[in-house]
């Protein structure tokens, strides 16, 4: 069992880049490492030309369709342009077999400009994952570019309210997507080790 996390920034520094990166930290805070491994897929690494040219027979896209594969969920981050995602994106999802998703549990994340952009993860991304078959795909997250600004060092930061919404996507990913036990606040004190006055 294992997570893929999937950036669709055409750029390698972005907001979108950002939310997997904050996601990435709160599984590593939930869950163990060995007991949930996480993986990382930058869609603009890949080839180029065997992205547009669909070779699915080059070493690079070969190697990130197994990487789907092997991932019992995945986290999807992607900029919106022209009330879409991104052109980089859809190129990857187009390459994917028909049953990619059968089973998985998928996250979407997006960033865009303004909020008159959110829907597109319900009306552009969603239709296109659930054709892949995706087993069950979360709420998304939705953030704008005031919400992820920079900070004096010019590195992107998650303000606190999308930061609260990461928080309860990873939940109900580990949660429903994963049927993993997530225990929230503190760990469980033996009575034995209680301090107590009379």
């Amino acid at each position: 069992m294992s997570v893929l996390l999937i950036g669709g920034s055409p750029t390698e520094h972005s907001r979108s880049s950002t939310l997997l990166d904050a996601v990435a930290q709160r599984l590593r805070e939930q869950v163990d490492g060995r007991r949930l491994p996480i993986d990382r897929l930058r869609v603009r690494d890949l080839s180029p030309q065997a992205l547009l040219l669909a070779d699915w027979g080059h070493a690079s896209v070969r190697h990130a369709i197994e990487q789907v594969a092997n991932a019992r969920a995945l986290v999807i981050a992607t900029p919106v342009y022209k009330a879409a995602y991104s052109g980089v994106l859809k190129v990857f999802l187009d390459l994917l077999p028909q049953t990619a998703l059968k089973g998985k549990a998928v996250l979407p994340l997006a960033t865009g400009g303004s909020p008159h952009h959110m829907l597109a993860l319900d009306y552009a991304l969603r239709p296109v994952l659930q054709s892949l078959g995706a087993r069950h795909i979360l709420p998304g997250v939705y953030a704008t570019d005031a919400q992820v600004p920079k900070d004096a060092h010019d590195q992107y930061h998650v303000e606190p309210e999308i930061g609260q919404r990461l928080d309860d996507a990873v939940h109900l990913l580990l949660q429903e997507g994963l049927r993993i036990p997530v225990t929230a606040g503190f760990a469980p004190v033996p009575f034995s080790q209680a301090l107590y006055s009379v």
